[in-house]
């Protein structure tokens, strides 16, 4: 960004951002993953991005593609299409992946995942608060946060129902394209939404626009206990460590 000032731009940073997100996703992956097996079975770079592009086909599957050839299959059978069925689409779409997260959230795994989750928020807030990185005062903390990356995703489902709603009703086949064409568009504006959120909290707008990310926390967070609220101050501690060092002057 700084060798190209243009890609630290609006719309630009957002789209920057979501593949510098999905790079470091997979170095932290790999990482994972390589803790948890033995030295002959570990996973490499390319087994990894693998993995992700997967991931991200069954994602677009499953997110964009079914909705899209469900409701395009809705309009044949009631004889075309409208703003009230582009948009009844829109919203099984983030009921679909509301109800993805809860199903995910009821396993043992992914349910001490959304604790650390938590753990994770709560240092977050008593550190913006001035407060000592101490988890019984931590634990005083909510564990939803206004800049989560959920409300990130809740907001990127909202502009998707508005952006697919301009491309109208063409073909099928079209209608999946321009869909999956649009996500790095939508993923630039959900950004700059989420900055613009950030910097007036207080604004009417966007409070109704982080209500239903804050909502849905409900699902992606729960309650850490003492040695996870632990392990969350260590990470934070050594991540203020690390940009202490990245930008500290040269000598």
């Amino acid at each position: 960004v700084l060798r190209y000032p243009l890609l630290g731009k609006p719309f630009f940073r957002g789209i920057i951002v979501l593949g510098q997100s999905l790079a470091i996703g997979m170095r932290a992956l790999m990482v994972s993953a390589n803790q948890s097996l033995e030295e002959e079975e570990r996973l490499t770079p390319r087994q990894v991005a693998l993995s992700i592009v997967l991931a991200l086909a069954l994602f677009i599957g499953i997110f964009i593609i079914g909705p899209t050839t469900l409701f395009a299959w809705f309009e044949n059978r009631t004889g075309g299409g409208s703003v009230l069925t582009l948009m009844g689409e829109g919203v099984f779409r983030v009921a679909l992946f509301v109800a993805y997260l809860w199903l995910i959230g009821k396993t043992k795994d992914i349910h001490r995942v959304f604790e650390y989750h938590g753990a994770e928020h709560k240092t977050i807030a008593a550190f913006e608060h001035g407060e000592e990185l101490e988890a019984d005062l931590i634990d005083r903390y909510p564990k939803e946060h206004v800049r989560c990356g959920t409300n990130f995703l809740i907001i990127v489902m909202v502009i998707t129902i508005f952006v697919f709603t301009l491309f109208g009703t063409p073909a099928l086949i079209w209608r999946i394209v321009s869909r999956v064409i649009a996500i790095p568009i939508i993923a630039a504006i959900s950004y700059e939404a989420l900055r613009f959120g950030a910097k007036h909290p207080g604004s009417l707008l966007m409070r109704a626009l982080m209500t239903p990310g804050i909502w849905l926390q409900k699902i992606t967070t729960q309650q850490p206990d003492r040695s996870q609220i632990e392990v969350a101050v260590t990470s934070f501690q050594e991540l203020l460590r690390r940009e202490a060092e990245a930008t500290a002057p040269e000598h």
